[in-house]
Protein backbone atom coordinates (compact mmCIF):
# COMPACT_ATOMS: atom_id res chain seq x y z
CA UNK A 1 0.00 0.00 0.00
CA UNK A 2 1.41 3.38 -1.05
CA UNK A 3 1.62 6.53 1.03
CA UNK A 4 -0.38 9.69 0.20
CA UNK A 5 1.26 12.20 -2.14
CA UNK A 6 2.40 15.65 -1.06
CA UNK A 7 -0.80 17.35 -2.22
CA UNK A 8 -2.93 15.08 0.00
CA UNK A 9 -4.18 12.79 -2.78
CA UNK A 10 -3.51 9.07 -2.85
CA UNK A 11 -2.10 6.94 -5.61
CA UNK A 12 -3.81 3.79 -4.28
CA UNK A 13 -6.31 1.94 -6.43
CA UNK A 14 -9.93 1.53 -5.27
CA UNK A 15 -9.23 -2.16 -4.53
CA UNK A 16 -6.28 -1.26 -2.35
CA UNK A 17 -8.34 1.33 -0.50
CA UNK A 18 -11.13 -1.19 0.13
CA UNK A 19 -8.66 -3.82 1.34
CA UNK A 20 -6.99 -1.28 3.69
CA UNK A 21 -10.37 -0.32 5.06
CA UNK A 22 -11.24 -3.95 5.81
CA UNK A 23 -7.89 -4.52 7.55
CA UNK A 24 -8.29 -1.35 9.62
CA UNK A 25 -11.82 -2.29 10.63
CA UNK A 26 -10.68 -5.80 11.60
CA UNK A 27 -7.90 -4.35 13.77
CA UNK A 28 -10.36 -2.06 15.53
CA UNK A 29 -12.74 -4.96 16.19
CA UNK A 30 -9.91 -7.10 17.57
CA UNK A 31 -8.76 -4.29 19.87
CA UNK A 32 -12.29 -3.80 21.16
CA UNK A 33 -12.67 -7.51 21.81
CA UNK A 34 -9.35 -7.66 23.63
CA UNK A 35 -10.20 -4.66 25.82
CA UNK A 36 -13.39 -6.36 26.96
CA UNK A 37 -11.33 -9.11 28.57
CA UNK A 38 -8.77 -6.90 30.34
CA UNK A 39 -10.14 -6.06 33.79
CA UNK A 40 -9.15 -2.68 35.13
CA UNK A 41 -10.58 -1.07 38.24
CA UNK A 42 -9.57 2.35 36.95
CA UNK A 43 -11.90 2.47 33.96
CA UNK A 44 -15.69 2.60 33.92
CA UNK A 45 -17.22 -0.87 34.12
CA UNK A 46 -20.56 0.13 32.68
CA UNK A 47 -22.70 -0.78 29.78
CA UNK A 48 -25.19 1.59 28.23
CA UNK A 49 -28.70 0.29 27.75
CA UNK A 50 -31.00 1.36 24.95
CA UNK A 51 -32.47 4.22 26.97
CA UNK A 52 -29.06 5.65 27.86
CA UNK A 53 -28.96 4.35 31.44
CA UNK A 54 -25.83 2.69 32.73
CA UNK A 55 -25.74 -0.84 34.13
CA UNK A 56 -23.04 -2.06 36.51
CA UNK A 57 -20.70 -4.70 35.14
CA UNK A 58 -19.35 -6.99 37.88
CA UNK A 59 -15.80 -8.31 37.85
CA UNK A 60 -14.17 -11.07 39.93
CA UNK A 61 -13.72 -9.34 43.26
CA UNK A 62 -10.29 -10.44 44.48
CA UNK A 63 -8.39 -9.53 41.28
CA UNK A 64 -10.28 -6.24 41.05
CA UNK A 65 -9.43 -5.24 44.62
CA UNK A 66 -5.79 -6.19 44.21
CA UNK A 67 -5.70 -4.13 41.00
CA UNK A 68 -7.11 -1.13 42.89
CA UNK A 69 -3.92 -0.95 44.95
CA UNK A 70 -2.04 -0.09 41.77
CA UNK A 71 -3.92 3.22 41.64
CA UNK A 72 -4.86 3.93 45.27
CA UNK A 73 -2.96 4.05 48.55
CA UNK A 74 -5.91 2.71 50.52
CA UNK A 75 -8.74 0.29 49.78
CA UNK A 76 -11.47 0.53 52.43
CA UNK A 77 -14.30 -1.94 53.01
CA UNK A 78 -16.67 -3.20 55.75
CA UNK A 79 -16.13 -6.26 57.99
CA UNK A 80 -17.25 -8.21 61.07
CA UNK A 81 -20.75 -6.79 61.44
CA UNK A 82 -22.48 -10.15 61.62
CA UNK A 83 -22.13 -11.17 57.95
CA UNK A 84 -20.19 -14.41 57.64
CA UNK A 85 -20.04 -14.36 53.82
CA UNK A 86 -18.38 -10.95 53.84
CA UNK A 87 -15.86 -12.02 56.46
CA UNK A 88 -15.08 -15.25 54.59
CA UNK A 89 -14.40 -13.14 51.51
CA UNK A 90 -11.89 -11.00 53.44
CA UNK A 91 -10.09 -14.15 54.57
CA UNK A 92 -9.82 -15.27 50.95
CA UNK A 93 -8.46 -11.84 49.99
CA UNK A 94 -5.70 -11.66 52.59
CA UNK A 95 -4.69 -15.31 52.01
CA UNK A 96 -4.15 -14.59 48.32
CA UNK A 97 -0.39 -14.87 47.58
CA UNK A 98 -0.48 -11.53 45.74
CA UNK A 99 -1.87 -9.65 48.76
CA UNK A 100 1.44 -9.05 50.60
CA UNK A 101 2.96 -7.89 47.31
CA UNK A 102 0.38 -5.09 47.12
CA UNK A 103 -0.29 -4.19 50.76
CA UNK A 104 1.79 -3.09 53.75
CA UNK A 105 -0.82 -2.60 56.48
CA UNK A 106 -4.29 -3.73 57.49
CA UNK A 107 -6.11 -1.15 59.64
CA UNK A 108 -9.00 -2.55 61.68
CA UNK A 109 -11.97 -1.16 63.56
CA UNK A 110 -11.85 -3.90 66.21
CA UNK A 111 -8.51 -2.95 67.68
CA UNK A 112 -7.85 -0.80 70.74
CA UNK A 113 -4.94 1.46 69.78
CA UNK A 114 -3.83 1.48 73.44
CA UNK A 115 -2.41 -1.99 72.79
CA UNK A 116 -0.61 -1.29 69.48
CA UNK A 117 2.85 -2.25 70.88
CA UNK A 118 1.53 -5.65 72.01
CA UNK A 119 -0.22 -6.14 68.68
CA UNK A 120 2.96 -5.31 66.74
CA UNK A 121 4.93 -7.92 68.64
CA UNK A 122 2.26 -10.58 68.19
CA UNK A 123 1.73 -9.99 64.45
CA UNK A 124 5.52 -9.98 63.92
CA UNK A 125 5.64 -13.52 65.34
CA UNK A 126 7.16 -12.79 68.74
CA UNK A 127 6.11 -14.96 71.71
CA UNK A 128 3.06 -13.12 73.08
CA UNK A 129 0.43 -14.92 75.16
CA UNK A 130 -2.92 -15.12 73.39
CA UNK A 131 -4.67 -14.02 76.60
CA UNK A 132 -2.59 -10.84 76.40
CA UNK A 133 -3.04 -9.99 72.73
CA UNK A 134 -6.78 -10.65 72.68
CA UNK A 135 -7.20 -7.51 74.77
CA UNK A 136 -6.66 -5.72 71.45
CA UNK A 137 -10.10 -6.71 70.14
CA UNK A 138 -11.89 -7.59 73.38
CA UNK A 139 -11.30 -4.20 75.01
CA UNK A 140 -12.55 -1.81 72.32
CA UNK A 141 -15.35 0.75 72.52
CA UNK A 142 -17.56 -1.64 70.52
CA UNK A 143 -19.08 -4.65 72.33
CA UNK A 144 -19.58 -6.50 69.03
CA UNK A 145 -15.79 -6.74 68.63
CA UNK A 146 -15.39 -8.73 71.83
CA UNK A 147 -17.59 -11.59 70.61
CA UNK A 148 -16.52 -11.52 66.97
CA UNK A 149 -15.60 -14.87 65.44
CA UNK A 150 -13.99 -12.99 62.55
CA UNK A 151 -11.47 -11.11 64.65
CA UNK A 152 -10.69 -14.06 66.89
CA UNK A 153 -9.45 -15.77 63.70
CA UNK A 154 -8.16 -12.69 61.84
CA UNK A 155 -5.23 -11.77 64.08
CA UNK A 156 -3.79 -15.31 64.32
CA UNK A 157 -4.23 -15.70 60.55
CA UNK A 158 -2.19 -12.57 59.76
CA UNK A 159 0.48 -13.75 62.22
CA UNK A 160 0.61 -17.10 60.39
CA UNK A 161 0.83 -15.39 56.98
CA UNK A 162 3.75 -13.29 58.21
CA UNK A 163 5.66 -16.36 59.30
CA UNK A 164 5.79 -17.45 55.68
CA UNK A 165 7.03 -14.06 54.42
CA UNK A 166 10.47 -12.45 54.40
CA UNK A 167 10.80 -9.58 56.94
CA UNK A 168 10.48 -6.87 54.29
CA UNK A 169 7.13 -8.20 53.06
CA UNK A 170 5.43 -8.83 56.39
CA UNK A 171 2.08 -7.20 57.06
CA UNK A 172 1.41 -4.84 59.92
CA UNK A 173 -2.00 -4.66 61.61
CA UNK A 174 -3.05 -1.23 62.87
CA UNK A 175 -5.58 -0.85 65.69
CA UNK A 176 -7.86 2.03 64.76
CA UNK A 177 -10.25 2.26 67.71
CA UNK A 178 -9.93 4.82 70.50
CA UNK A 179 -7.29 4.14 73.18
CA UNK A 180 -9.54 3.41 76.17
CA UNK A 181 -8.55 1.70 79.43
CA UNK A 182 -11.68 -0.07 80.62
CA UNK A 183 -10.24 -0.52 84.10
CA UNK A 184 -10.67 3.24 84.49
CA UNK A 185 -14.22 3.38 83.13
CA UNK A 186 -16.20 2.37 86.19
CA UNK A 187 -19.71 3.60 86.90
CA UNK A 188 -20.46 5.86 83.95
CA UNK A 189 -19.35 6.21 80.34
CA UNK A 190 -18.41 9.82 81.10
CA UNK A 191 -15.41 8.33 82.94
CA UNK A 192 -13.93 7.55 79.54
CA UNK A 193 -11.49 9.99 77.92
CA UNK A 194 -12.75 12.31 75.19
CA UNK A 195 -11.10 10.13 72.56
CA UNK A 196 -13.61 7.41 73.44
CA UNK A 197 -16.32 9.44 71.73
CA UNK A 198 -14.21 10.53 68.75
CA UNK A 199 -13.64 7.18 67.09
CA UNK A 200 -13.43 8.69 63.60
CA UNK A 201 -10.76 11.07 64.82
CA UNK A 202 -8.76 8.14 66.18
CA UNK A 203 -9.11 6.22 62.90
CA UNK A 204 -8.10 9.21 60.79
CA UNK A 205 -5.10 9.88 63.02
CA UNK A 206 -3.86 6.29 62.71
CA UNK A 207 -4.24 6.37 58.93
CA UNK A 208 -2.43 9.70 58.57
CA UNK A 209 0.44 8.90 60.94
CA UNK A 210 1.04 5.24 60.16
CA UNK A 211 0.02 4.86 56.51
CA UNK A 212 -0.38 8.00 54.41
CA UNK A 213 2.52 10.08 55.74
CA UNK A 214 4.79 7.05 55.27
CA UNK A 215 3.51 6.36 51.75
CA UNK A 216 2.41 2.85 52.61
CA UNK A 217 -0.49 0.85 51.20
CA UNK A 218 -3.32 -0.25 53.48
CA UNK A 219 -6.50 -2.26 53.53
CA UNK A 220 -9.03 -0.59 55.86
CA UNK A 221 -11.60 -2.86 57.57
CA UNK A 222 -14.27 -0.66 59.17
CA UNK A 223 -18.01 -0.15 59.12
CA UNK A 224 -19.08 1.61 55.92
CA UNK A 225 -20.20 4.76 57.74
CA UNK A 226 -16.60 5.42 58.76
CA UNK A 227 -15.44 5.24 55.16
CA UNK A 228 -17.64 7.39 52.91
CA UNK A 229 -16.38 10.30 50.84
CA UNK A 230 -17.62 13.78 51.67
CA UNK A 231 -19.32 12.95 54.97
CA UNK A 232 -18.31 15.63 57.43
CA UNK A 233 -17.13 13.66 60.45
CA UNK A 234 -16.30 10.22 59.15
CA UNK A 235 -12.72 8.95 59.19
CA UNK A 236 -11.96 8.86 55.47
CA UNK A 237 -13.45 12.29 54.81
CA UNK A 238 -11.34 13.72 57.64
CA UNK A 239 -8.01 12.61 56.26
CA UNK A 240 -9.06 13.29 52.67
CA UNK A 241 -8.73 17.00 53.43
CA UNK A 242 -4.96 16.49 53.39
CA UNK A 243 -4.81 13.28 51.34
CA UNK A 244 -7.46 13.52 48.60
CA UNK A 245 -8.07 10.90 45.92
CA UNK A 246 -6.00 8.18 47.59
CA UNK A 247 -8.81 5.97 48.92
CA UNK A 248 -11.00 3.48 47.06
CA UNK A 249 -14.14 2.83 49.11
CA UNK A 250 -16.16 -0.37 48.78
CA UNK A 251 -19.64 -0.97 50.21
CA UNK A 252 -21.25 -4.38 50.38
CA UNK A 253 -24.72 -5.08 48.98
CA UNK A 254 -25.91 -7.27 51.84
CA UNK A 255 -28.62 -4.91 53.10
CA UNK A 256 -29.82 -3.66 49.70
CA UNK A 257 -33.62 -3.23 49.66
CA UNK A 258 -34.87 -3.95 46.13
CA UNK A 259 -38.48 -2.85 46.64
CA UNK A 260 -37.39 0.75 47.26
CA UNK A 261 -35.78 0.69 43.83
CA UNK A 262 -39.09 -0.33 42.21
CA UNK A 263 -37.96 -3.92 41.74
CA UNK A 264 -39.38 -7.14 43.13
CA UNK A 265 -35.99 -8.84 43.12
CA UNK A 266 -32.36 -7.90 43.51
CA UNK A 267 -30.93 -6.20 40.39
CA UNK A 268 -27.69 -8.14 40.85
CA UNK A 269 -29.23 -11.57 41.49
CA UNK A 270 -27.73 -12.89 38.25
CA UNK A 271 -24.21 -11.73 39.11
CA UNK A 272 -21.55 -14.31 39.83
CA UNK A 273 -19.99 -13.99 43.27
CA UNK A 274 -17.91 -12.69 44.81
CA UNK A 275 -17.82 -9.78 42.40
CA UNK A 276 -17.05 -6.06 42.40
CA UNK A 277 -18.70 -3.34 40.33
CA UNK A 278 -18.03 0.38 40.11
CA UNK A 279 -20.71 2.68 41.50
CA UNK A 280 -20.32 6.09 39.85
CA UNK A 281 -22.29 6.61 36.65
CA UNK A 282 -24.43 3.50 37.10
CA UNK A 283 -28.08 2.93 37.91
CA UNK A 284 -27.13 1.29 41.17
CA UNK A 285 -24.81 4.15 42.12
CA UNK A 286 -27.53 6.69 41.32
CA UNK A 287 -29.77 5.33 44.10
CA UNK A 288 -29.66 7.10 47.44
CA UNK A 289 -28.45 5.60 50.70
CA UNK A 290 -31.91 4.56 51.92
CA UNK A 291 -31.86 1.69 49.40
CA UNK A 292 -28.70 0.24 50.94
CA UNK A 293 -28.95 0.79 54.71
CA UNK A 294 -31.74 1.02 57.30
CA UNK A 295 -32.13 4.53 58.66
CA UNK A 296 -30.99 5.62 62.14
CA UNK A 297 -33.22 5.26 65.20
CA UNK A 298 -33.11 7.69 68.13
CA UNK A 299 -34.35 6.84 71.65
CA UNK A 300 -34.44 9.61 74.27
CA UNK A 301 -34.26 9.28 78.07
CA UNK A 302 -38.07 8.98 78.26
CA UNK A 303 -38.15 6.11 75.72
CA UNK A 304 -39.60 8.26 72.96
CA UNK A 305 -38.53 6.79 69.62
CA UNK A 306 -37.93 8.81 66.48
CA UNK A 307 -36.55 8.19 63.01
CA UNK A 308 -34.47 11.30 62.28
CA UNK A 309 -33.38 10.12 58.84
CA UNK A 310 -29.90 10.35 57.42
CA UNK A 311 -27.88 13.52 57.83
CA UNK A 312 -27.79 15.97 54.93
CA UNK A 313 -24.29 15.01 53.79
CA UNK A 314 -25.48 11.40 53.38
CA UNK A 315 -28.45 12.40 51.23
CA UNK A 316 -26.60 11.86 47.97
CA UNK A 317 -26.37 9.17 45.31
CA UNK A 318 -24.32 6.23 46.60
CA UNK A 319 -21.94 6.78 43.70
CA UNK A 320 -20.87 10.05 45.36
CA UNK A 321 -20.25 8.38 48.71
CA UNK A 322 -18.45 5.18 47.71
CA UNK A 323 -16.55 3.88 44.69
CA UNK A 324 -17.65 0.27 44.25
CA UNK A 325 -20.10 -2.38 45.38
CA UNK A 326 -19.09 -5.82 46.62
CA UNK A 327 -21.51 -8.69 46.05
CA UNK A 328 -20.80 -11.84 48.05
CA UNK A 329 -23.90 -13.87 47.23
CA UNK A 330 -27.72 -14.05 47.25
CA UNK A 331 -29.13 -11.92 50.05
CA UNK A 332 -31.69 -14.48 51.18
CA UNK A 333 -29.00 -17.17 51.54
CA UNK A 334 -26.26 -15.21 53.29
CA UNK A 335 -25.11 -16.61 56.63
CA UNK A 336 -24.81 -14.76 59.91
CA UNK A 337 -21.66 -14.97 62.00
CA UNK A 338 -21.97 -16.87 65.26
CA UNK A 339 -20.16 -15.99 68.48
CA UNK A 340 -17.39 -18.45 69.41
CA UNK A 341 -18.21 -20.73 72.34
CA UNK A 342 -14.83 -20.15 74.03
CA UNK A 343 -15.70 -16.46 74.38
CA UNK A 344 -19.23 -17.01 75.61
CA UNK A 345 -18.08 -19.58 78.17
CA UNK A 346 -15.51 -17.16 79.59
CA UNK A 347 -17.76 -16.09 82.46
CA UNK A 348 -15.42 -13.41 83.83
CA UNK A 349 -15.10 -11.72 80.45
CA UNK A 350 -18.82 -11.98 79.63
CA UNK A 351 -19.67 -10.35 82.97
CA UNK A 352 -17.38 -7.46 82.05
CA UNK A 353 -18.78 -7.44 78.49
CA UNK A 354 -22.33 -7.00 79.84
CA UNK A 355 -21.17 -4.16 82.12
CA UNK A 356 -19.69 -2.31 79.16
CA UNK A 357 -22.74 -3.02 76.98
CA UNK A 358 -25.04 -1.40 79.53
CA UNK A 359 -22.71 1.57 80.04
CA UNK A 360 -22.50 2.23 76.30
CA UNK A 361 -25.98 1.33 75.07
CA UNK A 362 -28.13 2.61 77.92
CA UNK A 363 -31.83 1.94 77.39
CA UNK A 364 -31.28 0.75 73.83
CA UNK A 365 -29.38 -2.27 75.18
CA UNK A 366 -32.47 -3.57 76.93
CA UNK A 367 -32.38 -7.07 75.46
CA UNK A 368 -28.87 -7.79 76.75
CA UNK A 369 -28.60 -6.87 80.42
CA UNK A 370 -28.10 -10.24 82.15
CA UNK A 371 -26.22 -13.44 81.44
CA UNK A 372 -29.54 -15.31 81.19
CA UNK A 373 -30.82 -12.86 78.57
CA UNK A 374 -27.57 -13.23 76.64
CA UNK A 375 -27.78 -17.04 76.78
CA UNK A 376 -31.37 -16.95 75.54
CA UNK A 377 -30.37 -14.65 72.71
CA UNK A 378 -27.56 -17.00 71.65
CA UNK A 379 -29.81 -20.07 71.69
CA UNK A 380 -32.60 -18.41 69.72
CA UNK A 381 -30.10 -17.06 67.22
CA UNK A 382 -28.74 -20.55 66.58
CA UNK A 383 -32.13 -21.67 65.28
CA UNK A 384 -31.65 -19.74 62.06
CA UNK A 385 -28.14 -19.30 60.62
CA UNK A 386 -29.39 -17.05 57.80
CA UNK A 387 -28.39 -13.39 58.06
CA UNK A 388 -31.41 -11.31 58.99
CA UNK A 389 -32.02 -8.61 56.43
CA UNK A 390 -33.01 -5.17 57.75
CA UNK A 391 -36.64 -4.15 57.92
CA UNK A 392 -38.40 -0.91 58.68
CA UNK A 393 -37.94 -0.16 62.42
CA UNK A 394 -40.80 -1.21 64.72
CA UNK A 395 -41.15 1.96 66.79
CA UNK A 396 -43.61 0.42 69.28
CA UNK A 397 -41.37 -2.58 69.91
CA UNK A 398 -38.30 -0.40 70.40
CA UNK A 399 -40.15 1.86 72.84
CA UNK A 400 -41.45 -1.13 74.81
CA UNK A 401 -37.95 -2.59 74.99
CA UNK A 402 -36.69 0.69 76.41
CA UNK A 403 -39.48 0.79 79.01
CA UNK A 404 -38.78 -2.82 80.01
CA UNK A 405 -35.13 -1.96 80.49
CA UNK A 406 -35.93 1.02 82.72
CA UNK A 407 -38.30 -1.07 84.80
CA UNK A 408 -35.75 -3.85 85.19
CA UNK A 409 -32.99 -1.36 86.07
CA UNK A 410 -35.12 0.25 88.80
CA UNK A 411 -36.12 -3.08 90.39
CA UNK A 412 -34.11 -3.75 93.59
CA UNK A 413 -31.70 -6.65 93.17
Amino acid sequence: MQTPSIDGTSSETPAEIARAYRVTRLCVVLLLCMSAFIPSISRAQTQRSANGASESIPQPAVPAILAAFDKYEVVAMPEAHGMRDLDDFIFSLIRNPAFPEKVDDIAVECGNSLYQPILDRYIAGEPVAFAEVRKVWRNTTQPMCGTSAFFEQFFPLVRAINQKLPPGKRLRVLAGDSPVDWDKVTTDISDAPKKFFDRNGSIASVMENEVLSKRRKALMLFGTFHLMHGVANDAVARYEKDYPNVTFVISDLTDFIPDLAGRSRSPFAAWSFPSLALAKGTRLGALDITHFFPGPVHVDKDCNVSLPGFSKDLQKPMGDLIDAFLYVGPQDLELSEKEPADILLDTAYMKEWLRREILIAGPFGAEITTQDALDDNIVSGAENPIYELPTHPDIKAIAQSCLDFRKQSSTPK
